[in-house]
């Protein structure tokens, strides 16, 4: 929070007292609380999470999103605030950045307090700022790798790849019809990740999309029974008529890009190049 008050951000706290109910930071009506009085305020036009875990599937039935629809926010988190991102752009309209939060960016990296990555702060600051990046390149601008060729235009949506998948079937995953989808997931082994894309492939998801682009698959469990990872993935990536590709410089690592969720991007991949490019801006500059 110190880091966001540099920026010149004037902080708004929630709860005093964060009281954990098991592995939840609190009852599911005080986070419902919470969150819905910053959706209803006229002051508040940014919502910086605090970190992801476990419980925001728990909320959406309960959020409100006509106060959403009628005062939109910008929304930046990841992982477990997939959830978040897709309801509200499916119910309310609202585009985002999943990517970057509170406890486990904006407070630093090792030997430097108060300061996230260099890189990765000023690409999450570059799209905070109105930019729409042509190419998106990562921290480093490390290219992504090609997997599939073809070019494809589409809503970019995406996140946690367990998030998405428990999803399906809801009122809150937004149409993947001609959608460029990014995933990334923590902790996984590759069997799992295995059924979690089964899941988007037996609803339909896989074939419906323009594009996909894997992120990073950090923390597979080796004592698991297991094969290649990327054998897993490539079995999956055959299922998209349109491109893919993977490498994305995003998930559950130091170093990330923030990405924008719910505008219009461009994915093109050759037999030895890929690039990710994005069409318009999540915010006005």
């Amino acid at each position: 929070m110190a880091y966001l008050q540099q920026q010149g951000y004037r902080i708004v706290r929630g709860r005093s007292t964060y009281d954990p109910v098991g592995y939840l930071s609190g009852t599911d009506d005080e986070r419902l609380g919470e969150l819905n009085r910053f959706l209803r305020s006229d002051d508040v036009q940014a919502l910086f999470c605090v970190r992801g875990g476990y419980g925001c599937l728990r909320l959406l039935p309960h959020l409100d999103y006509d106060a959403a629809r009628a005062k939109p926010k910008l929304l930046a988190g990841y992982s477990d605030i997939t959830a978040l991102h897709m309801a509200f752009f499916r119910r309310a309209g609202w585009p985002g950045f999943s990517g970057l939060m509170v406890e486990s960016d904006f407070a630093g990296h090792e030997g430097h307090d108060n300061e996230p990555h260099p890189a990765t702060e000023r690409l999450f600051w570059e799209l905070a700022e109105g930019a729409a990046p042509d190419p998106l390149l990562g921290p480093g601008d490390k290219p992504l790798q090609p997997k599939q060729p073809g070019t494809a235009e589409g809503v970019l949506l995406g996140g946690n790849l367990s998030m998405i998948a428990k999803l399906v079937g809801t009122p809150y995953l937004p149409p993947m019809d001609g959608a460029v989808l990014f995933v990334e997931e923590t902790g996984e082994a590759p069997y799992r990740i295995d059924g979690l894309l089964a899941q988007l492939r037996l609803a339909g998801i896989l074939e419906k999309l323009a594009g996909l682009v894997y992120g990073q698959f950090t923390d597979t469990d080796p004592n698991s029974p297991t094969r290649p990872l990327d054998d897993v993935l490539d079995e999956y990536a055959d299922f998209v008529s349109g491109p893919v590709a993977g490498g994305l410089v995003y998930g559950h690592i130091d170093e990330k890009s923030a990405l924008p969720v719910g505008v219009r991007a461009r994915l093109e991949v050759t037999d030895d190049a890929a690039t990710l490019s994005v069409l318009e801006p999540v915010v006005e500059a």
